[in-house]
């Protein structure tokens, strides 16, 4: 089976940074797209950001130029840097991969949340 463990969220202040990250492990032939989705409470959860195996990377208007994205295909480990955060970043952030097992098993899988709080 596969794991997605997310690690790094929890409390900033406006302006401050905060560092995700998650880590694969399990049966992974190929890992493909990987990124972050967040959800806040009351709202549907969005897509923040995304990388493909290959680097290309993606990210929703609102986080463009205060979040990085980055991963590290031999560690199987995505991260998210979060700069300049604000009071609207607080949500649970979640991690999901597009992963290929074998030839006939592959899908999308999550990671179990990690909650950010940033104080005004």
């Amino acid at each position: 089976q596969v794991q997605l463990v997310e690690s790094g969220g929890g409390l900033a202040q406006a302006g401050g940074s905060l560092r995700l990250s998650c880590g694969a492990s399990g049966t992974i032939f190929t890992l493909n797209t990987m990124g972050w989705y967040r959800q806040a409470p009351g709202k549907q959860r969005e897509l923040v950001a995304s990388i493909t195996r290959g680097g290309t990377t993606g990210y929703a208007d609102d986080v463009k130029g205060r979040f990085t994205i980055s991963r590290d295909n031999a560690k199987k480990v995505v991260r998210l840097q979060m700069n300049s955060l604000a009071p609207e970043d607080t949500a649970v952030y979640y991690c999901y991969a597009d992963i290929v097992q074998d030839w006939t098993s592959r899908g999308t899988y999550w990671g179990q949340g990690t909650q950010v709080t940033v104080s005004s």
